[in-house]
């Protein structure tokens, strides 16, 4: 699965890419939830992971203001979220 990278709206190359997104995984996992911190390391105002198509996508802003960690967005701006398994009506657990 290809990761990609939008700075400002412009794809990274693939390996540059996946170098960014193994920065921003090792950074994650020893700073929870601190996407400023990984930003401002990086040299840019915010970092959003999202969701294009089901691929997962970091976007990088040189400008945008940094928003809380939540759940990566698709690019329509639901959360992705897991089907819940459906229920049986009138059953009882």
């Amino acid at each position: 699965m290809p990761l990609r990278v939008l700075i400002d709206g412009t794809s990274l190359p693939v390996p540059e890419a996946r170098s960014l997104w193994q920065r921003f995984g090792a950074w994650m996992n020893e700073h929870k939830g601190d996407l400023a911190g990984f930003a401002q390391t990086e040299g840019f105002a915010s970092v959003h992971p999202e969701l294009h198509g089901g691929e997962p996508v970091l976007v990088v802003s040189r400008s945008a203001p940094q928003k809380p960690y939540a759940s990566a967005t698709t690019k329509r701006g639901r959360p992705a979220t897991r089907q819940a398994s459906p229920t049986r009506p009138g059953r009882r657990r």
